[in-house]
C-alpha cells in the first residue's frame, strides 16, 4: 500500500505553515486521501491524480515537491530526498496504471458503425483486457527506481508516532472542525476498547501470536475506500500498533539493547502523549463551551414552555429580545473596535514599511562604506607588502571556504541532475498519456462523424421520399394527400442549423462558404424548397464522410510540399482539389508560370480608363449587378468587390482591344478576385485564361471557337455516352443550349462552389481539356436520371438545374479523370481543326447567301 506521513503546506491568507498529514492512495478512484493521523477514520481532503502532473524544484528545499491539478497546486514535503523521489515515482506509476485501465475505443472506430452490438461489445472487452495488462511506462532510461524507504512509507509507518509540530494546535485542521471532532471521538472510543479489563494496554495476543496474519487481514478487510472512509477494522489495527509502540512492553521496546535507549524512547513517547493530551484538552474546552451554550438555550426554552400565562411567556420573549439587542450592540461595538484596530494596524504597517525602507537605505550606505574601506585596505596592503607576502596571503580558512563552496556546488549539480531526470520522465509519461487520449478522441470523433453522416443520409432519403410523394399528390386519396402535405410542411419548418446547435455538431454547414458562396440554393419556387433541404443534408453528409478519410490526408500532403514544381504528383494533388489555405499561393504560381506580370502595366491601364471612357463601359456597368448573385461579396451594390471588378474589366478591355469586353468575362474575373483577393493578380489571372488557356477567338464577336467546341463536345458525347446521346437525338434535344455557357465561363454559376473551385484548380493547371472532361462527367453522373425522362420539355427543365444537384465532388472527379479515359489532347486538337474548317465553310456560305440576298433586294428596288 502506498501510504505514509508527508508535510502539507497550508496557506491561510499571508500565513504559510507546514502541517503533518497521513496520506493514503485509493487505487479505485486514483485519489490521494490525507488525514491528520494514521488512526483517523475520516479524511480531511483528497487529491485527484488522474489529471494531475508532478514537479520538483530543488530551490524550494530538500524533499519538497508539487502535485498540480487543474484546480489547485498541492505542495508537499517528504522527510528526505529518497522519500520524495519514491513518492513521485510511485504516483507516476499509479497514474499510468489507472489511465490505462480505463475503457478505450479502438482506433478503427469507423468500422463500428456497421458492426452489430454484440461484436462491438466483445471488441471493447478485448481492448479493455489488453489495456488492463499493459505494464507501466518504463522510466529506466530517465531515472532508476528508488528503493522503498520503509521507515517513512507503508503500513509500518502507521505504527510510528506522527511528526509533531511546534505547537499542539498547529497541526489541527481549522477548515474541517466536524471531521476533527469525529476522528477524535473515534480515537478516544478506540483507545478505550483496546485497553483490557485490568487496565493493561498490551493485551494484543492475536497480533503478537500471529503477526503473519495481519497483512492477510488487512488485504481482506481494507478493500476499497468508500466515501473517503477506511474500514473500522483497519483503523483498529492501526490503533493497536500505535498503542503497542507507545508503551513499554511493545515489540519496538523489546528490541532495545540497553536501558539508556529504553529511557530515551520512553521520554519521547511521554512528550508525544503530553502534546496529544494538550490538544485533546483544547478540544474538550471548545466542546464544553458549546455544551454550556446549548444547556442555557435549553433552560430558556424550558422556562418558556412551562410558563402558565401568556404574560410570563411574553416577558421571557422580551427578555430574549433585550438579550439579542444587547448582543447586537456589543457586536457593533466590537466591529467598530475591529475597524479602528485595522486602521491602526494599517498605519503601523505603513510606518513599519517606511522604517524598513529607511533601514534598507542605511544598510546600503553602510555596505557602500564598507566596500570603500575594504578597497582602501587592500590598496594599502598591496602598497606595504612585497610580492612574496601577497603570494602567501591565501590562508587556510580561505582554502577551506573555497573547498566548502565547491562541495555545495557539487551537491547542487547532483540535485539538478536528479530533478532533470525526473522532469524528463514526467514529460515522457504525460506525452504518452496525451497521445493516448488524443487517439481515443480521434476515434470517437471519427465514429461520431460516421454516425452523423449516416443520419444525414437517412434524413435525405426520407425527404426524397416526401418529394416523390409530393409529385404524386394529385393521384392520392384526400386523407393521404393531407398527411403528405403535413409531413412536407414539418420538414420545411425544420432548420438544419438550429437542429445542429442542439446537439454535438462536428462539421456544421454554414449559410456561406469560405469564399462567400451560398452553400444551399435559395429556390424561389415553393415546390423546390424541399429540394434545397435535401441538398443541405447531402452537403453535410459528404463533408462528414470525407473530413477524416480524404480531406485530412490530402491536407497533410499539401502541407509537406515546399517549392512548387510541375510533376505527376502535383498534377494528381491539384486534380483532387487544393485546400483553401494553399489555393491562393498555387493559383499565383500557375498564373506566373505562363503569364509574366509586367510591373506598372495594370496601373497605366487604370489611368487610361479614368481619362478615356471605353466603348464597353456601359455594358460592363449593366453586367456588374448580374455577377455571382449567389455570392454575398457581389450580391449587394455597395460591396467592396464591385469597384475592384469594374477596374479589372476596364483594364482588360484596354489591354486586349481585339476582344474588349465579352459577356462572361465578368464571372471569370469575379472568381479570380474571390480567390486571389488582390485586383492586379485577378487581372493577370483573367489575361492568363483568355490569352493562354482558351483558344484564339473564344471571346471574339463571332464566338467561332466556342461554337467549334460545342461540336467537338457532341462528338465526345456520342463516343463516351452513346445511350444518352441517342436519347437526346430521339427527343431532339440540343445540348449546346445548356453546355455553351459551361464552356464560356468554365462552369461558373452552374456547379456548387466547392466542386467549381476544384474544376478551376485542374483547369488552370491543365487547360480546356478539363472542361471537356467535367462536362462529360456531369452527364455521366446523371445519365440514369435523364434516361428515365421521356418528354422533351421535362428534359429541358431538368437540364436547367441538374448541375446544382451534384453534391459528391469526389465521385464526379473520379468519373472525369478515371472513367472517361483515354482522353488524348491530340485528338481534341484534331477535332477542333476539323470542325473549325467545317464551320468556317458554313459561315462563308452563309455570307455568300446573305450577299446574294442583299444584291437581289437592291436590284428589285424599293
Amino acid at each position: 500500500k502506498l501510504c505514509g506521513y508527508l508535510n502539507k503546506l497550508g496557506i491561510k491568507g499571508p500565513i504559510k505553515t507546514w502541517k503533518s498529514r497521513w496520506f493514503f492512495y485509493d487505487e479505485n478512484k486514483c485519489r490521494l486521501l490525507y488525514y491528520r493521523t494514521a488512526q483517523d477514520i475520516n479524511p480531511l481532503g483528497s487529491i485527484d491524480l488522474s489529471s494531475a502532473s508532478f514537479d520538483c524544484k530543488m530551490e524550494n528545499g530538500e524533499g519538497v515537491f508539487e502535485i498540480r491539478t487543474p484546480s489547485r497546486v498541492f505542495t508537499l514535503k517528504a522527510i528526505s530526498k529518497q522519500a520524495m523521489m519514491y513518492w513521485l515515482q510511485q504516483l507516476q506509476m499509479r497514474r499510468w496504471e489507472f489511465c490505462n485501465t480505463q475503457s478505450r475505443f479502438p482506433v478503427g472506430s469507423s468500422q463500428l458503425v456497421n458492426e452489430p452490438l454484440a461484436g462491438r461489445t466483445s471488441r471493447c472487452r478485448m481492448h479493455q483486457a489488453f489495456f488492463c495488462f499493459q505494464t507501466p511506462v518504463d522510466n529506466g532510461d530517465f531515472l532508476p527506481l528508488v528503493k522503498t524507504p520503509t521507515e517513512a512509507v507503508g503500513l509500518k509507518a502507521a505504527s510510528l508516532p506522527a511528526p509533531q509540530t511546534s505547537t499542539a494546535l498547529q497541526n489541527i485542521s481549522l477548515k474541517h472542525p466536524w471531521t476533527e471532532i469525529q476522528n477524535t471521538v473515534y480515537n478516544i472510543c478506540g483507545s478505550k476498547q483496546l485497553w483490557g479489563n485490568n487496565g493493561n494496554a498490551f493485551s494484543f495476543d492475536e497480533f503478537q501470536e500471529h503477526p503473519e496474519n495481519v497483512d492477510k487481514k488487512q488485504e481482506g478487510e481494507e478493500g476499497t475506500l468508500e466515501d473517503g472512509r477506511m474500514e473500522p477494522r483497519l483503523n483498529w489495527i492501526r490503533k493497536a500498533r500505535w498503542m503497542n509502540s507507545g508503551f513499554p512492553g511493545s515489540e519496538e521496546l523489546s528490541r532495545e539493547k540497553n536501558s539508556v535507549d529504553k529511557v530515551s524512547v520512553l521520554q519521547q513517547q511521554i512528550l508525544t502523549l503530553t502534546e496529544e493530551v494538550k490538544s485533546q484538552k483544547e478540544l474538550v474546552k471548545l466542546l464544553h463551551k458549546a455544551l454550556e451554550a446549548a444547556q442555557q438555550e435549553k433552560r430558556v426554552s424550558s422556562m418558556y414552555l412551562t410558563a402558565a400565562e401568556d404574560k410570563d411567556r411574553l416577558e421571557l420573549v422580551r427578555h430574549k429580545v433585550r438579550q439579542i439587542a444587547d448582543l447586537t450592540s456589543r457586536l457593533e461595538a466590537l466591529e467598530q473596535e475591529k475597524k479602528e484596530l485595522e486602521q491602526i494596524l494599517t498605519l503601523r504597517d505603513s510606518h513599519i514599511q517606511e522604517l524598513k525602507e529607511h533601514v534598507q537605505l542605511l544598510m546600503e550606505k553602510n555596505h557602500a562604506k564598507q566596500g570603500v574601506i575594504m578597497a582602501l585596505t587592500e590598496q594599502m596592503a598591496r602598497e606595504l607588502s612585497d610580492p612574496l607576502q601577497e603570494a602567501n596571503a591565501i590562508t587556510v580558512e580561505t582554502l577551506y571556504k573555497q573547498q566548502e563552496e565547491i562541495e555545495h556546488l557539487k551537491d547542487d549539480i547532483d540535485a539538478y541532475k536528479t530533478q532533470n531526470q525526473f522532469l524528463n520522465s514526467e514529460i515522457y509519461q504525460v506525452t504518452r498519456l496525451w497521445t493516448s487520449v488524443a487517439e481515443n478522441e480521434k476515434a470517437l470523433l471519427m465514429k461520431c462523424a460516421c454516425l452523423q453522416a449516416r443520419n444525414c443520409q437517412m434524413e435525405s432519403k426520407y425527404l426524397t421520399v416526401l418529394r416523390k410523394l409530393q409529385e404524386a399528390v394529385p393521384g392520392l386519396p384526400n386523407s393521404h394527400a393531407e398527411l403528405v402535405k403535413n409531413l412536407i410542411q414539418e420538414a420545411l419548418q425544420w432548420d438544419v442549423k438550429e437542429e445542429a446547435e442542439e446537439g454535438f455538431n462536428l462539421n456544421p454547414v454554414s449559410e456561406y462558404d469560405e469564399y462567400g458562396f451560398m452553400t444551399v440554393p435559395d429556390y424561389e419556387i415553393e415546390d423546390w424548397k424541399l429540394l434545397a433541404k435535401i441538398q443541405a443534408l447531402e452537403i453535410k453528409s459528404n463533408k462528414l464522410r470525407s473530413q477524416e478519410i480524404v480531406e485530412k490526408p490530402l491536407r497533410d500532403r499539401w502541407n509537406s510540399i515546399g517549392e512548387l514544381n510541375p510533376s505527376a504528383e502535383l498534377k494528381s494533388l491539384i486534380r483532387s482539389g487544393i485546400p483553401v489555405e494553399h489555393r491562393q499561393r498555387v493559383w499565383r504560381w500557375l498564373v506566373s508560370r505562363h503569364c509574366s506580370p509586367v510591373p506598372g502595366h495594370y496601373q497605366r491601364l487604370l489611368e487610361q480608363s479614368r481619362s478615356t471612357e471605353h466603348p464597353a463601359c456601359r455594358q460592363i456597368e449593366l453586367d456588374l449587378p448580374r455577377t455571382l448573385t449567389n455570392n454575398k461579396h457581389f450580391s449587394s451594390p455597395t460591396s467592396q468587390l464591385i469597384p475592384k471588378l469594374r477596374r479589372v474589366l476596364l483594364a482588360f478591355s484596354w489591354h486586349n482591344p481585339a476582344i474588349g469586353y465579352c459577356q462572361g468575362l465578368n464571372r471569370l474575373a469575379a472568381v479570380a478576385l474571390l480567390v486571389l483577393e488582390d485586383e492586379e493578380s485577378a487581372f493577370w489571372c483573367l489575361v492568363y485564361i483568355v490569352e493562354n488557356l482558351m483558344p484564339a477567338d473564344y471571346y471574339s464577336d463571332t464566338l467561332i471557337t466556342s461554337q467549334v467546341d460545342q461540336r467537338v463536345f457532341k462528338d465526345f458525347l456520342s463516343e463516351k455516352l452513346p445511350r444518352l446521346m441517342a436519347h437526346f437525338e430521339q427527343y431532339r434535344i440540343d445540348v449546346s443550349l445548356i453546355t455553351f455557357n459551361w464552356f464560356l465561363v468554365a462552369f461558373v454559376d452552374s456547379l456548387v462552389s466547392d466542386i467549381l473551385l476544384r474544376v478551376w484548380d485542374a483547369f488552370l493547371y491543365e487547360g480546356t481539356k478539363v472542361i471537356f472532361r467535367y462536362a462529360l462527367a456531369i452527364f455521366k453522373y446523371n445519365e440514369e436520371e435523364i434516361l428515365r425522362i421521356h418528354d422533351s420539355v421535362e428534359i429541358y427543365q431538368y437540364l436547367r438545374f441538374f448541375t446544382r444537384m451534384i453534391m459528391d465532388g469526389r465521385k464526379l472527379m473520379n468519373i472525369a479523370f478515371n472513367d472517361l479515359n483515354p482522353f488524348p489532347m491530340k485528338q481534341l486538337r484534331n477535332r477542333r481543326s476539323m470542325h473549325r474548317e467545317e464551320l468556317e465553310a458554313e459561315l462563308c456560305e452563309l455570307e455568300q447567301i446573305k450577299a446574294a440576298y442583299v444584291k437581289e433586294r437592291a436590284e428589285q428596288g424599293p
